[in-house]
C-alpha cells in the first residue's frame, strides 16, 4: 500500500503558493485494510477515508466510466490493482494531475509541470468531455490564475461539449457553487470570458450573454475611473467586466459581487421595463441564497430609478434627493431593521 499527495496541493506547491488542503490517493489497498489501520470511511460514492491523526482525506485509486449524460452518470471502479497513473488520468487538467510520493518524487505522466511553467490550462484526456462541471471548474481556474491561458484544443473541446448539450445537464446547485467561488477569485471577468467563448454562458445565463458577442475582450483592466459608457456596447461590456473585477479586488461580500455580476442583465434596459425581473429570474433558476437574490434585485430597482431621474449614477441621485424621497428610498431598503443593506447597496 502506497500513499501519494495529489491534485491542487501539488500544483500550488510547485507554483510557490500556500498549500491549504492536502488530498491523498492510496494505491494497492482495500477498504478493509484502510479501516484496519484506523482510517474512518466517509465517502458515499467511492471509498474516501479520514486519516486517524491529520484528518486529511485519503481516497483509494479509482477509474471512472461514463454511463449516462450529465455529471452524475459515472460508474466508479476501485481495486488494489488500479495504478496511480490510471487514477491521475481521470482528472480534469494536467496541472491537477500530478502526484508527490512520500519521498518527494514528482509523478507527472501528463506534463502538468510543463503546463504550469507555460501558464496553460489543458485537459488531460478526452474524458474531460464526460463531465460538464469541468467547464465551470476550468473557468474558475482561469479567474484564479490570471496569467494562464486556455489551450486551444481544450477550448475547442468545451465548445463541442456545449454543442452536444452537456451543459444543459448541469443542476442549479452545482452551477451556483462554482459561480459563487469564481466571483470571489482574483479576476472573475476571466471566468465570464471563458464561459462566453465556449458557449456555456449563453446556455446557463442567457440574460447576461444576450449582448456578450458584441465585444468581450480576453483582458479587462479594472480601474477606479471606469464609467458606464453611454452608447458603445463593447465599452459597456468592458465596464461590466471591470466592475466585477473591482469587487474581487476590494474583497466585497458575495451578495455585492453577485449584484454587480447581474447588472449586465438590466443595464441599458428601456426605462419602462422592470429592471429586477431578469435578476430575479436568474436567482430563482440558480437557487441562490436569499441575501444575494434580494440585493441584486434592490440594486437593479434603485439604479434604474436613478436613471429615470436623469442621474448618471445612483450615488449622484441620492446626493440630490429631497428628504422625503430619500426617506422613501431608505424604507424600500428596509434600512431601519437592516442598515447593512444600505451599506451593501452603496
Amino acid at each position: 500500500m502506497q500513499a501519494y499527495r495529489v491534485g491542487g496541493s501539488v500544483r500550488d506547491q510547485l507554483l510557490g503558493l500556500p498549500v491549504v488542503d492536502r488530498d491523498w490517493v492510496v494505491v494497492g489497498a482495500t477498504p478493509q485494510e484502510m479501516i484496519d489501520q484506523g482510517f474512518r470511511p466517509v465517502g458515499k460514492d467511492f471509498p474516501v477515508f479520514l486519516h486517524p491523526d491529520t484528518k486529511e482525506e485519503y481516497a483509494l485509486a479509482r477509474t471512472e466510466r461514463k454511463t449516462a449524460p450529465g455529471y452524475k452518470g459515472f460508474a466508479v471502479h476501485f481495486a488494489p490493482g488500479v495504478t496511480l497513473e490510471e487514477d491521475l488520468a481521470r482528472r480534469d487538467l494536467t496541472i491537477n494531475a500530478m502526484a508527490l510520493a512520500q519521498d518527494g518524487t514528482l509523478i507527472d505522466p501528463f506534463d502538468g509541470r510543463r503546463d504550469l511553467q507555460d501558464r496553460v490550462l489543458r485537459h488531460v484526456s478526452e474524458s474531460f468531455a464526460e463531465d460538464p462541471v469541468r467547464i465551470l471548474r476550468l473557468a474558475r481556474f482561469a479567474a484564479r490564475f490570471d496569467e494562464f491561458q486556455v489551450a486551444p484544443e481544450t477550448m475547442a473541446l468545451m465548445q463541442r461539449m456545449t454543442a452536444a448539450g452537456e451543459v444543459d445537464a448541469l443542476v442549479a446547485e452545482r452551477v451556483w457553487q462554482e459561480l459563487a467561488r469564481g466571483l470571489q477569485e482574483a479576476h472573475p471577468s476571466r471566468m465570464i470570458v471563458v464561459l462566453r467563448d465556449c458557449g456555456a454562458l449563453q446556455v446557463l445565463l442567457p440574460e447576461l450573454a444576450c449582448a456578450a458577442a458584441a465585444g468581450l475582450s480576453e483582458s479587462s483592466e479594472s480601474s477606479e475611473s471606469s464609467k458606464l459608457p453611454e452608447s458603445s456596447e463593447p465599452a459597456l461590456e468592458q465596464a461590466w467586466l471591470a466592475a466585477v473585477d473591482r469587487c474581487a479586488s476590494r474583497r466585497t461580500a458575495l451578495p455585492v459581487a453577485y449584484a454587480v455580476f447581474l447588472a449586465r442583465a438590466w443595464w441599458r434596459l428601456p426605462l419602462q421595463e422592470p429592471p429586477d425581473q431578469a435578476p430575479l429570474q436568474v436567482s430563482q433558476r440558480l437557487r441562490v441564497p436569499i441575501d444575494c437574490r434580494d440585493l441584486a434585485a434592490l440594486l437593479a430597482r434603485e439604479a434604474q430609478s436613478a436613471r429615470r431621474d436623469g442621474a448618471a449614477s445612483l450615488l449622484q441621485s441620492l446626493a440630490g434627493l429631497p428628504a422625503p424621497q430619500l426617506l422613501r428610498m431608505l424604507e424600500r431598503c428596509d434600512a431601519w431593521r437592516r442598515p447593512a443593506r444600505v451599506d451593501a447597496l452603496l
